[in-house]
């Protein structure tokens, strides 16, 4: 397979950015139980001390200079898991709230979706009942002030406006906007509460018989999201499901299991795991699944990992529907989690998931981890975002499902049906999406439209009768133009059709969130359109 490198770079940056996105992913989170000294100090062992504590405090104690025992042992602890895998890590005090908080469901903050542009923190949309809302603030208002320290024009990141504005509940921030037809800042203090975040993106019917639903995660609270979604397509009759997991990086595993069950008949294998030190532990699905009698379609990606790949790999192996999409990520190793006393933890690896046919889910990583992680640019410079045929597979990794069907093992979960990623955009649309500009035009068109497209009370109120028309687009063109983008006409006219379609998609969502977001944005979505024409096909 031969990979045409003449406009290699107008699509790297698009391969390096996913490799960050993709490159840290969350295993099973568990609290192993296990005490701090259990940990530490093992019994039953042959050695008469603890090591590794003894040099500690022997540098602590005699080195020439001061020293930072705490800064000492997690550096410590960080040069041992590297000797381990890819997927054990060890969690500082610091980060440990951000790296679980996504995990529970919820967290403690101000309730509002933001983005930093023009470094100036801009208010997309605010969280019905969330502190925010109740305060007074808007969608389009501009934080510029956090507890009276100016943070517009200084550089202000995601991650500082985050720390800025997250904290405890019933702790108050005070906040400055600049907004909109008024001459001086507004003040509003705000109690701090909490906040759910939700893992189903989305869930329609694109017509009378087929449901979409879209999952960006397996939290706490993903299952009953799922359920509640779920029941409301079933009563609209759905008879098809095609379900997105497409960029999911995974997460809490029992979700993944629950779901898998809803779609298999009783007594059906869903996953293993296995161990050399924990035995094989098996689990099966129940009877009367929600969806046991819905045809089911799951699309995958090169960032469908872990808790994605044990769904996926669960409806494949039993038959029970197709996969579609690409190669997943191939992260199926087993983590529990070890909290310690002084807020920080251990996430270590102690067994392997396994698929119903046998397959282990999770690829080598003998090679390095710098190698292991840049496994999408690999994919992309052998041909294997283009071509299944560039994906070679041992015969000693070949499975058999209970239908005859053949699968591999190998690492991830192999579609049943490959769709290329796309490379045939005009080089004009992928500098726009590159450079955000879409995006950038959409939020500036919602700010100063707010009047007019707020008689949109409904997602399908702005899908059927909110026209994005030609000199709009007109203005698109030039504002991309003053922010980089080559005049060229045939490029720009070649762009147009999705480009008009992507904006409108975001103005929906600024507006009115994904719901009025994904219905808009699928029609053009090639993996969607194959998944689409797959159950036609099979009427």
């Amino acid at each position: 397979m031969k990979i045409n490198y003449k406009n290699a770079s107008v699509y790297l940056p698009i391969a390096f950015a996913i490799v960050l996105i993709i490159g840290i992913f969350v295993g099973k989170n568990i609290n192993s139980g296990l005490t701090l000294d259990q940990a530490l100090m093992p019994s039953n062992t042959n050695n008469p001390y603890n090591k590794l504590a003894d040099i500690i405090n022997y540098i602590e104690k005699d080195y020439v200079d001061p020293i930072d025992r705490e800064k000492l042992t997690s550096k410590a602890v960080m040069s041992i898991i590297e000797e381990l895998d890819p997927h054990t890590s060890y969690i500082s005090q610091e980060e440990f709230n951000a790296v679980n908080d996504p995990l529970l469901g919820s967290f403690d903050g101000i309730g509002v979706q933001f983005n930093v542009i023009e470094d100036t923190i801009a208010i997309v949309q605010v969280i019905p009942g969330g502190p925010s809302e109740k305060s007074g603030i808007i969608a389009g208002d501009r934080i510029t002030m956090v507890n009276d320290s100016l943070i517009a024009g200084v550089g202000i990141t995601n991650n500082g406006a985050i720390r800025l504005l997250k904290g405890h509940r019933g702790t108050n921030v005070k906040v400055s906007v600049f907004r909109r037809g008024f001459p001086e800042l507004i003040n509003f203090d705000i109690i701090r509460n909490i906040i759910p975040t939700y893992s189903l993106d989305v869930a329609y019917m694109i017509n009378d018989s087929v449901g979409y639903m879209k999952l960006n995660t397996f939290s706490a609270t993903t299952y009953a999201e799922f359920s509640e979604a779920g029941k409301k397509l079933k009563q609209q009759g759905v008879k098809n499901i095609i379900l997105d997991l497409r960029g999911n990086t995974g997460g809490y595993v029992r979700p993944a299991v629950q779901i898998a069950d809803d779609f298999l008949a009783d007594g059906k294998l869903i996953v293993y795991t296995k161990g050399n030190n924990r035995p094989k532990s098996s689990v099966y699905s129940k009877s009367n699944g929600l969806f046991e009698t819905v045809n089911v379609i799951v699309l995958i990606d090169e960032a469908s990992a872990s808790a994605s790949e044990i769904l996926a790999g669960a409806i494949q192996d039993n038959d029970r529907g197709t996969i579609i999409g690409r190669r997943s990520f191939g992260k199926g190793l087993v983590q529990e989690q070890l909290n310690f006393p002084d807020g920080s933890g251990l996430r270590m690896t102690i067994a392997r998931y396994y698929t119903p046919t046998g397959r282990s889910i999770q690829r080598a990583y003998g090679d390095g981890f710098d190698e292991y992680y840049n496994e999408f640019y690999h994919r992309y410079t052998n041909g294997e975002l283009l071509s299944a045929d560039s994906i070679k597979f041992a015969d000693s990794l070949m499975y058999k499902t209970p239908g005859g069907k053949i699968v591999y093992g190998g690492g991830g979960i192999m579609p049943d049906l490959f769709v290329p990623i796309e490379m045939s955009n005009p080089i004009f649309y992928n500098v726009v999406i590159n450079r955000g500009l879409a995006y950038q035009f959409a939020f500036n068109y919602t700010d100063t439209h707010r009047e007019k497209l707020s008689k949109y009370k409904k997602p399908i109120d702005f899908i059927d009768s909110f026209e994005f028309t030609d000199e709009m687009y007109d203005e698109f063109v030039a504002f991309a133009i003053s922010n980089g983008a080559d005049n060229n006409e045939a490029e720009i006219n070649k762009s147009a059709i999705k480009l008009k379609s992507l904006i409108k998609a975001y103005i929906g969502r600024n507006i009115l969130d994904n719901d009025a977001f994904y219905p808009i944005f699928n029609k053009n979505d090639v993996v969607v359109i194959k998944a689409q024409n797959y159950l036609t096909s099979k009427k």
